[in-house]
């Protein structure tokens, strides 16, 4: 293997964020293609310029050169609630979850993310750029979700788009934060109910007489965009029942669901499918009790044999520093049947799909927006390291990990 290695042009006095870069790999995964060997990215203005064989891109003077054994897009963690957690165990910096109500969706994490967050900083340095992340599992609707970089000192710099999804959750995980819902039947009820009150308050909205129509209601307002199709509802279902459940509600109301977690899966493999529901799987490693007592290692190898789309995601922890690394998730997807490519596809261009940005992130090709990761290896070795990372063109880790 490659000694991974950085080779500067002259400038090095320009910050990263004003320089131009170019990036040359041994192997370059563009996510859009087949990979290419001996390749080139040229970054111009925090856009991808250019990305071919280093034959073929004749790198322009005065452009910082850096140098890599493999290249892939930014990494994207499809299911996260880093920003709303913070690192340590501290009660002032755990916002994911507001346990005063099973059912809130106008909590906005928009709100709520700390973009200085270290526990931010620690997963860039694992190559991950992008973050769907907010209000996470534990109630019946805890909130809304947002899209972010992993770079900007504030909320506005690091936005993607405000509202991604509004989260949901099925299931005994409910139990341990509210006296009600105390079973699964009632937890569905629960969320039909706000369902078909936001059926009723749409029909409100849409009266002629302007004094029939309701006073503003935040919570109705965000459910009515989810039966509008806005927005995705995703429900964290890990069991059969949940499962089953959360692909009735949404032929019964139409909305895009996303399943999250999805322990079970593989058991129910053509219901998913035929429902043209895609899955951010639960992390690889996941503890198997509980909800998950019967999760698997090889769930990412059956989900991508049968055709359904799906994602990888951290979720979150309760112990420090409070976040998986998807990365690592991956990986062990990898060690138990999913082939190498499906797990860069699932860590990229498909959860870029999945969450509605493939028009920005995702993959390497001009006019994207310059996320890359440069490894000093397979980044499925364990031994390998990410020794580098920009966003939007600016190199904003470089120091192996």
């Amino acid at each position: 293997m490659k000694i991974w290695s950085f080779l500067l042009t002259l400038g090095l006095l320009v910050s990263s964020a004003q320089a131009q870069l170019a990036v040359r790999a041994d192997t370059i995964y563009t996510m859009a293609g087949a990979p290419i060997e001996n390749g080139v990215v040229l970054i111009r203005d925090g856009k991808i310029e250019q990305v071919g064989p280093a034959q073929a891109i004749r790198i322009p003077e005065g452009y910082r050169v850096l140098e890599a054994v493999v290249v892939t897009p930014g990494l994207i963690d499809a299911h996260s609630v880093v920003g709303l957690a913070g690192i340590l165990n501290y009660d002032h910096d755990q916002d994911q979850l507001d346990t005063s109500d099973p059912i809130q969706p106008e909590l906005r994490a928009i709100d709520a993310y700390n973009a200085r967050e270290r526990l931010v900083e620690w997963v860039r340095s694992f190559g991950v750029t992008t973050l769907h992340t907010g209000h996470g599992p534990g109630a019946v609707i805890s909130g809304q979700t947002m899209l972010v970089k992993t770079r900007g000192e504030t909320v506005e710099k690091a936005l993607i788009d405000s509202v991604a999804t509004v989260a949901a959750t099925l299931g005994p995980m409910v139990e341990r934060y509210f006296r009600s819902p105390g079973t699964r039947a009632k937890a569905v009820a629960m969320l039909r109910a706000e369902l078909l009150k936001a059926q009723a308050y749409r029909r409100k909205l849409q009266a002629s007489d302007p004094s029939r129509r309701p006073e503003p209601d935040l919570g109705m307002e965000t459910l009515v965009r989810v039966l509008d199709g806005e927005i995705p509802l995703m429900i964290t279902a890990q069991q059969v029942p949940e499962i089953m459940a959360a692909l009735r509600l949404q032929r019964e109301f139409g909305f895009r669901l996303i399943l999250d977690g999805a322990a079970e899966a593989y058991l129910v493999l053509d219901a998913i499918k035929q429902a043209g529901v895609p899955v951010i799987l639960h992390p690889a490693m996941v503890r198997p009790r509980g909800e998950t007592v019967n999760a698997t290692l090889e769930t990412a190898a059956r989900l991508h044999e049968a055709g359904i789309p799906f994602a990888f995601q951290s979720g979150f922890e309760s112990y420090v520093p409070k976040t998986r690394v998807v990365l690592f998730e991956a990986a062990m997807a990898v060690a138990n049947g999913l082939p190498r490519t499906a797990a860069l596809e699932a860590l990229t261009i498909q959860a870029a799909r999945i969450l509605g940005i493939a028009d920005r992130v995702g993959s390497l090709e001009p006019g994207k927006d310059a996320d890359l990761v440069l490894f000093d290896g397979d980044p499925f070795e364990y031994t390998t390291h990410v020794c580098g990372v920009i966003i939007e063109g600016e190199l904003v880790h470089e120091t192996c990990q």
